[in-house]
């Protein structure tokens, strides 16, 4: 059941893939109760998470239907967490970030803790295969004005864009990385128990150089005047990677974790193109949940199913890498 707001949008959309549609405005209270009716699971693939997540999850937990998204913003993930006993009370689970993020980076977090039960402290990265698309893009612009985040000692603290910048091996040489206020620094948590958490985004040096400049600059696009303009431009862009690239590329991600003895344990993935690996984890973790497959509660991926879940998808591939591999 294809579902949005947008009726001639949507009914046109599901014409092509041959599929029942529906059409209602997350703000219109009774319309949203009588589009959930029926309802064994929502997905919620609309975003920015930060406008959509927190109606669709009280409906969901007042008709006592599984909440899954594809968000990757931490605070829409802590959000979903602090629903944990509304959750279990409905009997039903939240899980947000069943896409890219953060399905791969999670399970790889708690396959290192697994390796290093010991470990304080949790360092992930990825090297992105394209550009972001659309969607994500927008979503990039809505948060852009507020820096980064790194969590420490279990809380989450903000820190300037681009804060810190490190040499990663994804397993083609080392490559530059810089910290970026991505979902996991939410989830990992919550996942491992690890109290220090940066994610790392390894990016060309044009990338690199403008966060850094929006140290100065970000703070601009707090102005609905000017946020409206690069939004404008963001939609007149390509919606995403071809489907040739999504086909054809790979992404890369690397884990690692830290203890106070000194220790170690670190962990590489290969997966799909990571908008290609999106399709197939988020339509799996829906239909698990609809069949009633998942835990009730706030969960994560790898808290759900397991660090091996990733494995389960094609064109997935891990790798230890043991000290002093970076």
């Amino acid at each position: 059941m294809l579902a949005g707001r947008n009726a001639r949008a949507v009914a046109a959309l599901a014409a092509e893939l041959g599929c029942a549609h529906r059409a209602f405005a997350l703000d219109d209270a009774g319309a949203l109760r009588a589009g959930l009716a029926g309802a064994t699971a929502v997905l919620n693939c609309a975003g920015p998470f930060s406008r959509t997540a927190a109606p669709m999850v009280d409906a969901c937990l007042r008709a006592r239907v599984p909440y899954l998204d594809i968000t990757g913003e931490i605070d829409v993930l802590e959000g979903c967490a602090a629903r944990d006993a509304d959750a279990r009370t409905a009997g039903i689970p939240l899980l947000p970030g069943a896409g890219f993020d953060v399905v791969p980076s999670d399970c790889l977090a708690a396959h290192v803790a697994r390796r290093l039960p010991s470990a304080t402290r949790l360092a992930l990265a990825f090297a992105p295969a394209t550009g972001p698309s659309r969607g994500t893009a927008l979503t990039m612009l809505e948060h852009a004005h507020a820096g980064g985040t790194v969590r420490r000692g279990g809380a989450l603290h903000h820190v300037p864009s681009g804060w810190r910048t490190r040499r990663i091996d994804f397993g083609h040489g080392p490559r530059t990385a810089i910290t970026i206020p991505w979902g996991d620094v939410a989830s990992a948590y919550h996942t491992t128990g690890i109290g220090d958490v940066e994610v790392y985004a390894a990016v060309p040096f044009g990338v690199r150089a403008g966060v850094h400049l929006s140290r100065a600059c970000g703070p601009l696009l707090a102005w609905p005047a000017l946020r409206r303009m690069f939004e404008a431009r963001i939609r007149r862009g390509p919606p995403g990677p071809t489907a040739e690239e999504r086909a054809r590329l790979e992404t890369l991600l690397w884990a690692e974790a830290t203890d106070d003895g000194g220790r170690a344990a670190r962990a590489r993935l290969r997966t799909p193109e990571a908008y290609e690996l999106t399709s197939m984890t988020a339509l799996d973790l829906g239909l698990r949940a609809a069949r009633g497959e998942l835990p009730a509660g706030y969960q994560t991926p790898a808290r759900a199913l397991g660090p091996d879940y990733i494995l389960s998808f094609p064109g997935v591939a891990r790798e230890d890498v043991e000290p002093p591999g970076a």
